[in-house]
């Protein structure tokens, strides 16, 4: 053993070959996603989607066992709105802000937003029994909720709030404005998954000019794709949960959304390039290097996903307007203080405390456990988000009253089920890897981290 070896911890070839060690990495020969081991993923995943709803079908014929199957539906249905579109989202960001990180997340973001026509498709229930969730689709006119006022349906302040939101919050207007935000969306979703391909098929590719060419194209789409996106998710965001109460005011809604999906996409691509690097090609692309730096960009969406939220908590608490408390008084009050503080406790003190660790953050076993933490929590987040919403959710969560308050287990596993599955269709559709790409090169060169 040559001395270079236990001063260095790296063992020397010779004068000739001194280098070696550092030459890059060879690209895998094919970069096709492992077909067998995401097939046995799919598999699973259907086979929980059908177990799951069989078991859903008995909350049908439990006391309030209906409702709460939409009301999950519903929530099921955002966190896959969160992964398809928030997947749309942080692929655009990454091509606006370049780096290594989003070339390794690249085609797991694309297949994410590809599941758009899926999402597109799930909303149509919702829409159809709109009149099941949301006062204003129940109440539709001025007339119509006066006379829930007189028969105690509505209070005053929500026939009040309500007639004023009409413009927007009503059964036409719903539907009007889901199909414009689908429909931008696919749009802006075609054309980066279009152009993706055009890339690597590029007769100049690996030139610098091919490089630029497609680097100004996408970041021009990408940059106003952004604006937009925020603006007609920040409605969604509004239409499908905020109006849930419809006296409910905030102004950061929306952002908390974006947070939000950025929150539970970044889990979910974590995850997704941890198990596929036990195969090639991820297995030779995947470096320790990259995968910390994911880890850190996690980190600092929990960390703004909790300043967020506890600063428009902060607001409404010092403003103490009697409009704005009751929302958080009923999530606060009764037993939902024991799901408050479960939500603070798995959504942001556990991955904020975890994420601090660069050991962690370096170990694929321990990341793919807390990408699927954070994936639960923000299921936990959103079933805190609907519930109380509803007249019945102060008792619901005593299981001996109402069995029904279960489905939004078994639903959302359902539904996700259906999602991941179709998630997983799209990603074995497509290489792994853009390989017209500058970044790839620094991807295989050899860790220098001691």
């Amino acid at each position: 053993m040559s001395p270079g070896y236990e001063q260095h911890g790296h063992e020397h070839h010779g004068e000739a070959g001194q280098h070696d060690h550092y030459a890059p990495r060879p690209l895998p020969r094919s970069l096709a996603a492992p077909a067998e081991a995401i097939s046995a993923w799919r598999t699973r995943l259907l086979m929980v989607a059908a177990a799951a709803v069989i078991v859903s079908l008995v909350f049908l014929f439990v006391p309030g066992g209906r409702g709460h199957l939409l009301r999950a539906y519903l929530m099921g249905y955002m966190v896959c709105f969160g992964f398809a579109g928030g997947g749309l989202c942080m692929l655009m960001l990454q091509y606006v802000s370049g780096g290594k990180w989003g070339l390794l997340l690249r085609r797991p973001l694309e297949a994410m937003s590809r599941t758009l026509p899926l999402v597109a498709l799930l909303l149509v229930p919702i829409l159809f029994f709109m009149k099941h969730l949301y006062q204003w689709a129940a109440f539709p006119n001025a007339k119509e909720t006066a006379e829930a006022y007189a028969r105690g349906l509505m209070t005053q302040e929500q026939m009040l709030t309500a007639n004023s939101k009409h413009a927007m919050l009503n059964p036409t207007a719903a539907v009007v404005l889901s199909a414009i935000i689908f429909l931008v969306f696919l749009t802006i979703m075609a054309l980066l998954n279009k152009w993706s391909l055009e890339r690597d098929q590029d007769p100049e590719a690996g030139t610098q000019e091919s490089y630029d060419r497609w680097r100004i194209k996408f970041e021009n789409l990408s940059g106003i794709g952004i604006l937009i996106y925020v603006i007609l998710m920040t409605a969604g965001a509004i239409l499908w949960i905020k109006s849930l109460d419809v006296t409910w005011y905030s102004s950061i809604y929306g952002l908390q959304f974006l947070v939000g999906q950025g929150y539970q996409v970044l889990a979910l691509s974590i995850l997704s390039v941890i198990l596929l690097s036990r195969f090639e090609p991820m297995k030779t692309l995947l470096r320790t290097t990259e995968q910390h730096d994911l880890g850190k960009f996690a980190f600092a969406f929990t960390m703004l996903n909790i300043y967020l939220c506890f600063a428009e908590f902060l607001i409404i608490w010092s403003g103490n307007v009697p409009d704005e408390i009751p929302w958080y008084l009923a999530r606060i009050q009764g037993g939902w203080w024991v799901i408050c503080s479960l939500d603070f406790i798995c959504h942001w003190l556990i991955p904020f405390v975890l994420l601090l660790s660069r050991d962690l953050k370096r170990n694929k076993t321990k990341m793919v456990w807390l990408a699927g933490w954070m994936i639960f929590a923000r299921c936990l987040d959103m079933f805190w988000l609907i519930e109380p919403n509803f007249k019945d959710a102060a008792g619901n969560l005593h299981l001996t009253n109402n069995l029904g308050i279960l489905a939004y287990i078994t639903v959302p596993v359902a539904v996700l089920s259906v999602w991941g599955a179709y998630y997983l269709t799209e990603l074995m559709k497509r290489p792994l890897m853009n390989v017209n790409d500058p970044h790839l090169e620094e991807i295989l060169e050899p860790e220098h981290a001691h």
